[in-house]
């Protein structure tokens, strides 16, 4: 085990590079994962660690570091060190760097009758982590990023996921692969679309049913409005058009969970 009491030292300045530039992860094909819950999520789901920076002064349970395997690297640290690194104040001083992993269409493996979430070009991290919190809450088989702007491993997306990054399929691709997929795999899209549309309620998602929510401010592209095959829309009954990008897919993606049936 090594140890780590310096701020200065190049490992921690290298994991301060993964925390705040997109560009060092993608280039190093490697991202920060904090906290006991997190790390064990993404082990859990077959991540691969690169190493592991602990702190005894915060943690001091060592449990989850001696299910590790033992030819991985674990730094041990000083708290002023963690408190460096970490982007969390409140993680449980544990820290891992993780392997990336590939997010292509062609990744992805379905079941008979998918139920998938799409989301095109959303970009505050945080929308982004709380559309995975829903689609692991309600049990769906993929979410897609179209035409994304952000990061899939910004630890923002991470931080406000819970970890739910690690628990789905994610496919990333461009708007028009997304519907050249869907319709090879003929998933029917329901688009979260105004114009022309029906109420959600109203629609059968009980076949291989992929949902589309779009951005708050500009909603969904065009090529949507020609490729789904309806147009949906949530009834409001207040005066504001417009509703949070991560509650309107909860809203859509529960009524097809309802209709398929809770998972036991």
């Amino acid at each position: 085990m090594k140890h780590i009491s310096s701020i200065h030292n190049p490992s921690i300045k290298r994991i301060t590079s993964l925390q705040e530039k997109s560009r060092e992860r993608r280039k190093a094909g490697l991202f920060v994962v904090e906290g006991l819950r997190e790390i064990q999520l993404a082990l859990d789901n077959k991540y691969a660690f690169a190493e592991i920076y602990w702190c005894p002064e915060i943690l001091d349970n060592t449990t989850i570091i001696d299910n590790f395997p033992e030819e991985l690297l674990i730094t041990e640290v000083t708290r002023e060190v963690y408190n460096k690194i970490a982007y969390r104040s409140s993680t449980e001083g544990i820290l891992a760097i993780a392997k990336t992993k590939n997010h292509g269409l062609e990744d992805l493996t379905l079941p008979k009758n998918p139920l998938i979430l799409v989301a095109e070009a959303p970009e505050k991290p945080g929308n982004i982590g709380a559309l995975l919190r829903t689609a692991d809450a309600a049990g769906v088989d993929a979410f897609i990023l179209a035409n994304a702007r952000t990061d899939l491993y910004n630890p923002n997306i991470i931080r406000s996921s819970v970890g739910g990054i690690f628990t789905q399929a994610i496919a990333m691709a461009g708007t028009e692969d997304v519907i050249a997929f869907l319709s090879a795999n003929k998933i029917k899209a329901f688009s979260a679309i105004l114009q022309d549309a029906l109420p959600y309620q109203n629609q059968d998602f009980t076949g291989a049913t992929a949902i589309v929510v779009g951005t708050e401010a500009d909603g969904l592209t065009e090529p949507w409005r020609t490729a789904t095959h309806q147009n949906i829309i949530i009834p409001m009954q207040g005066e504001i058009d417009s509703m949070n990008v991560s509650v309107a897919a909860g809203i859509l993606i529960f009524e097809a969970r309802r209709q398929r049936g809770f998972k036991k």
